[in-house]
């Protein structure tokens, strides 16, 4: 059993715990051992306290109850545990209200103020809060400390930024305690907390000047730093590679590769300071390093190899500037830079190129480079104190135009061509011969033809690696209408003559003769499309084929393809007639083939038709299927009908739509209904009963033409209908066509001819038998 006692009872003893409820009903001899003070007791079932308990004493007891029963001693455990009351005031510990700070400390806890409660640990009771009451003096603020409510860790305030242990080296901090969490009814403690201002020598060191590519040894130390206050560490951070500048435990900086002056000309390092657990103790301080530039870079030039261009006719003038860069430090003289022209290949003429010393600049010296290699190549050094590095500049003397293209004769040809020859023919080829440089803008020739080609007949090809022209024929030639061509060809470079002009030297006339060549007809187009309406009256010109012959030849026509002959071509006319009337249902495309030949000899042409047949409304709509057996059944069924289908061989536009419509006789219009239905429609009694009878239903199917051809049709048979929607008597004949009964007797009176016929023929065959030979034995009837 389990009992939860308060602590500190000031009620009437005894004390009444609890009752047992574990005892029987019938046990003697009832006692409590475990209780070596005598506290506790049991009495009729109860177990009870003779004075009250204290938990800071003994926070729980262990009792047993033992009685008997039935002869037996028995015992159970009974587990007192004293429940905590707020009855013990929290203290301070001593040694936790003395600590020191020190100036440029940052606001982390410097000390720590600490108190015990008696109250049990973990509860409401026991649980503190810490308040900072006043602060003595209150120079040079009177908020410069603070203290963490739950922990006690005592920091300063912003305002501690102007902490100077000249103007006041101690401060006492009135503090208090309290327990249950700091709420109004809470025990409490003050206490005085006294902080020593110490000074500091934690400062940004002086800046460094270091020299680059240091000898060494490394590491080399360049400068310290030193906390003056409680134990620290150091670190160092800023933009420079790994392990470039170390820290030591004693706040020596050391330096431990060589610096390159060119790659950083200058670092700053931040200094942290930070305690063991890692947290900061003060603003970083920073040390600036600069380093020093030695000769250690020769200069370069941003390429190794210059291209540049001069003109022939050039004189004196610059043609490039190269600069070279040195990376030393431009306040010194490490960067100063001088350029010399070492070498130029081909050598001769010598003193054709000089280079300004201080600037760069490259200029020709001579009066003019015609003459001249096509190309040099010369090679520039730049020097500084002691360092130089060197490039190539390549000089493409630049061809100009001052030579125009000449041809080697006055006049070309006569050149005979047929007037037959095809598109692309080459007539001839000249060339216009220029004494530039081959290959350059100056050497290549445009030719143009000034005159004789006004109607384009001809077209010039130039081959750009020989500057040969081609005379090429561009358009069919017809001697006939021109049998004679003087062309004037003319040639000139595509960029502009600097020296000379374009003299008669520059022009050639070319002479070509067309020679005659019997030509088949033409005809004036290669596809007729021809529309005829259906049913028309036969030997209507529906088309004329025309064509002609270059040489005036007579023209004869004929038709291919027309294998059923319904047209028919005018031999010499071209006039294209039907033979007999067309029906478009039949076929509504005709194409043939229309051969044109020259009256002189076997050339011909030819050309397609293709006769379209317009359509005309000539086919009336009928209905599709057989209806004689359908029927209606009466009195009228729900939903029955009869579904009539109809189709027109016309075409979309006169046959599309299928209109169905009644007679217009009062009682068919009463008796019937016609219900369209997409492509079909619905023939339904209209009424809910008719007399059982075969009826004629007079209505017309008619088309969408205007105006309409209709079709007039008659449908029967309405009769009385079991539950399963089956006529009940036999269908009436419609008139002109055949009952059932009719039809079955027919049937078997053709048979039982045919019966009789076959009995007859059998016994005559048996009646007159013949003598089987070997000549006629395969007649014989088995």
């Amino acid at each position: 059993v389990k009992i939860g006692v308060p602590e500190n009872y000031d009620g009437i003893f005894p004390w009444y715990l609890a009752k047992l409820r574990s005892l029987p009903g019938n046990y003697t001899e009832l006692g409590v051992t475990g209780d070596d003070e005598g506290i506790f007791g049991v009495d009729v079932q109860f177990l009870y306290a003779l004075k009250p308990l204290d938990r800071e004493k003994q926070p729980s007891y262990s009792l047993q109850v033992s009685f008997k029963t039935s002869g037996h001693r028995q015992s159970f455990t009974v587990e007192v545990c004293v429940i905590d009351k707020n009855d013990n005031v929290p203290t301070f510990i001593g040694e936790s209200m003395r600590g020191s700070v020190q100036l440029g400390l940052l606001k982390i806890p410097f000390m720590q103020v600490e108190a015990l409660d008696r109250d049990e640990r973990g509860s409401v009771h026991a649980e503190l809060r810490f308040f900072l009451m006043e602060q003595t003096p209150r120079i040079p603020s009177s908020q410069m400390f603070s203290i963490d409510s739950i922990t006690g860790e005592v920091s300063l305030t912003e305002e501690a930024s102007t902490l100077d242990p000249e103007m006041c080296g101690r401060y006492k901090l009135s503090v208090m305690v309290k327990d249950m969490a700091g709420k109004a009814n809470a025990f409490f403690t003050t206490g005085i907390v006294t902080v020593e201002v110490t000074g500091n020598t934690w400062a940004s060191p002086d800046p460094v000047r270091l020299q680059e590519n240091l000898p060494g040894p490394y590491p080399i130390p360049i400068s310290q730093v030193k906390w003056s206050g409680s134990q620290a560490e150091y670190s160092l951070e800023g933009e420079f590679p790994e392990m470039l500048f170390t820290i030591s435990r004693e706040g020596v900086i050391y330096l431990n590769a060589p610096l390159d002056r060119e790659t950083q000309d200058q670092f700053l390092i931040n200094i942290v300071v930070e305690r063991p657990d890692g947290r900061e103790i003060a603003k970083p301080v920073e040390l600036r390093v600069m380093v020093g530039d030695t000769n250690d870079n020769r200069p370069t030039f941003p390429q190794a190899q210059y291209h540049t261009v001069v003109k022939e006719l050039s004189a004196r003038t610059e043609i490039l500037t190269v600069q070279a860069a040195d990376n030393d430090d431009p306040k010194t003289d490490n960067v100063r830079i001088f350029y010399r022209l070492v070498a130029q290949i081909p050598e001769s003429p010598r003193a054709l190129f000089r280079v300004d010393r201080d600037s760069g600049v490259i200029s020709v010296q001579a009066d003019s480079m015609e003459g001249t290699a096509p190309q040099y190549t010369l090679t520039i050094t730049a020097e500084d104190a002691k360092l130089n590095s060197s490039c190539t500049v390549v000089v493409t003397v630049q061809d100009e135009n001052n030579n125009p293209p000449v041809f080697s004769q006055h006049e070309y040809g006569p050149f005979h061509i047929p007037e037959n020859a095809p598109v692309g023919t080459t007539v001839t080829a000249v060339l216009a011969g220029d004494a530039d440089v081959r290959g350059g803008d100056s050497w290549q020739v445009d030719y143009r033809l000034e005159s004789g080609n006004e109607e384009e007949v001809f077209a010039l090809a130039t081959d750009k690696q020989t500057n040969e022209v081609s005379l090429v024929l561009s358009k069919v030639l017809d001697f006939e209408r021109e049998s004679e061509y003087i062309l004037v060809l003319s040639a000139h470079n595509p960029v502009a003559l600097v020296r000379g002009r374009y003299g008669p030297a520059s022009t050639a006339t070319v002479s070509i003769y067309v020679d005659d060549v019997n030509e088949g007809p033409i005809l004036s187009q290669s596809h007729y499309e021809v529309t005829v309406r259906e049913g028309e009256e036969p030997g209507r010109v529906i088309a004329t084929i025309r064509g002609y012959d270059p040489d005036s030849h007579p023209i004869r026509y004929s038709l291919q393809g027309d294998t059923k002959k319904y047209f028919s071509i005018g031999k010499y006319s071209g006039e294209l007639k039907t033979v007999q009337a067309l029906d478009r249902e039949e076929n509504s495309t005709y194409t043939m083939e229309v051969i044109a030949v020259d009256g002189n000899s076997s050339l011909s042409a030819s050309t397609l038709v293709t006769v379209q047949i317009l359509d005309v409304n000539d086919n009336s709509p009928v209905l599709v299927g057989d209806y004689s057996w359908k029927y209606l059944c009466t009195p009228r069924w729900e939903d029955q009908a009869l579904v009539l289908a109809s189709r027109d061989s016309d075409g979309p536009q006169h046959g599309g739509r299928l209109n169905f419509s009644l007679h217009s006789d009062a009682a068919v219009r009463r008796n019937w209904k016609l219900t369209p239905i997409n492509t079909h429609t619905n023939l339904s009694l209209n009424i809910p009963y008719l007399a059982p009878e075969v009826y004629t239903v007079p209505f017309t199917i008619s088309d969408s033409s205007s105006p309409p051809r209709s079709t007039f049709i008659n449908l029967p048979t309405v009769c009385p209908c079991n539950v399963r929607g089956n006529c009940k008597m036999p269908a009436k004949q419609l008139q002109g066509m055949p009952t059932i009964q009719s039809a079955v007797g027919i049937l078997l009176g053709t048979f039982a001819i045919i019966t009789i016929l076959v009995v007859v023929f059998v016994r005559l065959s048996y009646q007159n038998p013949k003598e089987p030979s070997k000549t006629n034995q395969e007649t014989v009837p088995l």
